[in-house]
């Protein structure tokens, strides 16, 4: 394997590339604008961090329904199913690299190597053992990563560089994406968890180069909706060196979801505001925490509000009690616990 840095910028330049840059680039901007009009970001990145973590285990053959999905959102880990606890684990390695990007304004090996162990829930680090192979569908071997540690340690600390120094390989911030994502997939740095890992870096990437303010354009619907074409252009670089196809491919994924999360947010704010007015009018408890805690989780239950208030149990029992009564919320009951389904949130992010 060779470093990135080896790379022509050149290569970059062609027609296809600088239009497909500048129709993502816009696209990517006018998210980036309209995820800004929400008050409470926090809503986004747990909401749609919950979407994405989701989407992207599915690539992974993880696959779990909305539903179960909620529901073990609010359940202590011991009552989870197996499938949940994967993609919520993959929620927290989100939350830790954005953490990280936003503390230090880097994304480092040892960045990647803590978002790996949240993932993955191990302290197993970088591969130190040899035998890792990516196969095909039939088992045939595909592509052999690096095997020796030493190479992977010196692949992973050349790509921090081209992660961190725009020098190291000056083209545009989304290309570069494209191609950092590529490499890391490429060298396949751990034992498990290197697809989920790559897809938290593309993102987080984009927070570090201040595209995005919070991480909320997630590529792992548009790769599970084209995931032939995905691993298909992967081997293809690695074959026959072929970047153009892959380079747009990604930008292509970049535009396509950006305007999904535009029409996203658009709708969970519209939703928010309306829940915002009606409920002022209605009910004499209504507060901005309530909002905010209302569509912090598609399915809530009472401990939620009563953190996110500071009221007693019997409180915020009695106010999730009145929102159900006056139609904003659905309540059910699973076993001897009630929760609460926020109606219009869960179909926003049920929607296809």
């Amino acid at each position: 394997m060779h470093s990135l840095t080896i790379l022509n910028p050149e290569r970059f330049d062609s027609a296809p590339i600088l239009k497909k840059l500048a129709s993502s680039s816009r696209k990517l901007a006018e998210l980036k604008g309209i995820v800004a009009s929400i008050p409470n970001q926090g809503i986004l990145i747990n909401t749609l961090g919950l979407q994405e973590a989701k989407d992207s285990s599915e690539i992974e053959n993880i696959v779990t329904t909305h539903d179960e999905l909620f529901k073990d959102d609010l359940s202590p880990e011991a009552q989870m199913s197996a499938t949940s606890k994967e993609v919520l684990s993959y929620r927290q390695a989100l939350h830790t690299g954005f953490r990280l990007v936003k503390d230090t304004g880097l994304l480092t090996s040892n960045h990647v190597i803590d978002i790996q162990r949240d993932l993955e829930r191990n302290h197993a680090g970088f591969r130190k053992l040899p035998g890792t192979a990516l196969k095909d569908g039939v088992g045939r071997t595909v592509y052999t990563p690096p095997q020796e540690p030493d190479a992977i340690v010196a692949l992973m600390r050349d790509l921090e560089q081209v992660i961190n120094n725009p020098d190291a390989l000056p083209v545009d911030p989304l290309i570069k994406m494209a191609l950092i994502h590529h490499q890391f997939e490429s060298i396949h740095p751990f034992y498990d968890g290197n697809g989920r890992t790559g897809r938290i870096l593309n993102v987080l990437y984009l927070v570090k180069e201040g595209l995005l303010d919070i991480p909320v354009l997630y590529l792992s619907r548009h790769i599970v909706e084209t995931k032939g074409d995905y691993y298909r252009l992967l081997q293809a670089v690695r074959d026959h060196d072929v970047w153009e196809e892959w380079v747009l491919y990604m930008l292509e994924a970049v535009e396509q979801t950006a305007e999904q999360a535009v029409k996203m947010v658009v709708a969970i704010r519209d939703a928010l505001f309306d829940y915002k007015h009606r409920i002022r009018e209605q009910h004499k408890f209504y507060s901005q925490d309530l909002i905010n805690s209302l569509f912090m989780h598609p399915y809530t239950k009472i401990e939620f509000l009563q953190n996110d208030l500071q009221v007693s149990r019997l409180t915020a029992t009695k106010y999730l009690d009145l929102l159900a009564e006056t139609g904003f919320l659905e309540k059910q009951k699973v076993g001897r616990t009630n929760y609460y389904i926020n109606q219009a949130l869960t179909r926003i992010l049920v929607t296809p």
